[in-house]
């Protein structure tokens, strides 16, 4: 269905105005979408093990992927992970310098460091020239588990106030040397520190923000509390590229990163199950019906809006709002709606195949019309 947050102002968000970098062929930050990124967890130097994860990812619809890269075998193996992702990748840098430098030669899109933490002013500015010579965008990672001592000192923990003069500082030492293509992150575990200090970055500086909740924990935990914070922050309109942080398969990073995005309606991507949490008076197995749709429509990105609901109390009002609908409240048998108006009944068993035929052929109308995700 089409975005009537100009119909309904209440549903409009206005997004913090940043500047505008390039992640290798991919645009951050200013009116861009935002982004949705991962990490593999497979050892960087084996290639062939991290191409299929990155692949994984991709199908998943991921926009951006960081692989570690700890030591020389995994920037030795940079240059074949390259070729084969056809997102923008990145290399996660941590004081090594000079793989930093094997990274931007190896064709990272953007490198992930600490400035602070590359080495002396000799170095950070060798760092600096290699991501200039070799087109890469930098990312400043603060973290508020590897904060600099003197800040530790100085405001005696971890604190919002804490990262984000640690940001300031680091992105003073790249706009010295004249570069200017980089984000920011300031993540914590904690999401009120997290907002907190998102929330003073924003307004201290223009670059574009990537935004998370570091080490959430466990998938359904990691997801609420990341919802929570990031929820927050997108709701305020911070936030140009994101990570959903997560102690499980990377791809499930991707599908809570678009759903948190579909959910704001900041982007749309892949079929919105509009579904009744059940109850009594359901006609039919909701929760079986909707976990069958999600696993069999889960290969389709255009988008598009679909609601199952068990009874004609909802039923009818959630499908005047969808592309396609069911309620279900006769005797064995429900209701299909069709662009918001009743069409046809169609019986309880034959239905989940005559769903996912119906929204196949509606996202096939849609891409001979020009629809794609966004």
């Amino acid at each position: 269905m089409s975005d009537h947050s100009a119909l309904r102002p209440w549903r409009t968000i206005v997004r913090r105005k940043s500047r505008k970098i390039r992640v290798g062929s991919l645009e951050v930050g200013g009116d861009a979408p935002i982004s949705v990124q991962s990490m593999t967890n497979t050892l960087t130097a084996d290639a062939a093990a991290t191409i299929e994860q990155v692949r994984q990812l991709e199908d998943a619809g991921v926009d951006i992927v960081r692989v570690s890269c700890p030591d020389e075998a995994s920037t030795a193996a940079l240059p074949q992970i390259v070729k084969a992702a056809k997102v923008p990748i990145v290399a996660d840098i941590h004081f090594h310098y000079r793989r930093a430098i094997e990274a931007a030669k190896g064709g990272a899109a953007c490198l992930r460091i600490n400035p602070g933490n590359i080495g002396s002013a000799d170095r950070v500015r060798e760092v600096i020239q290699a991501a200039r010579d070799y087109g890469c965008s930098i990312r400043i990672g603060v973290n508020a588990g590897s904060l600099e001592n003197h800040l530790l000192e100085k405001y005696g923990e971890p604190c919002p106030d804490a990262m984000v003069e640690s940001a300031l500082d680091h992105a003073r030492i790249l706009q010295d040397h004249d570069f200017h293509e980089f984000k920011i992150s300031v993540k914590a575990s904690d999401l009120f520190m997290t907002v907190a200090a998102y929330q003073m970055l924003a307004e201290a500086i223009d670059c574009p923000l990537h935004i998370g909740v570091t080490e959430a924990g466990g998938q359904r935990i990691g997801t609420v509390k990341s919802s929570i914070g990031m929820g927050a922050l997108l709701w305020a309109g911070i936030g140009d590229t994101l990570r959903v942080s997560l102690a499980a398969d990377p791809v499930e990073e991707v599908k809570v990163g678009f759903d948190l995005l579909k959910s704001l309606g900041l982007r749309h991507r892949g079929v919105n199950i509009i579904a009744c949490p059940s109850c009594a008076r359901q006609g039919f197995d909701v929760i079986r019906t909707v976990e069958t749709l999600e696993a069999r429509l889960a290969h389709i990105a255009t988008p598009m809006s679909l609601s199952i609901i068990g009874c004609v109390v909802n039923g009818p009002g959630e499908a005047l709002m969808t592309d396609v609908g069911f309620t279900g409240g006769g005797k064995g048998a429900g209701m299909v709606y069709l662009a918001g108006k009743a069409d046809h009944k169609m019986d309880n068993d034959r239905m989940v195949d005559h769903i996912v035929d119906l929204v196949e052929r509606r996202v096939a109308e849609l891409e001979s019309a020009g629809g794609a995700p966004t």
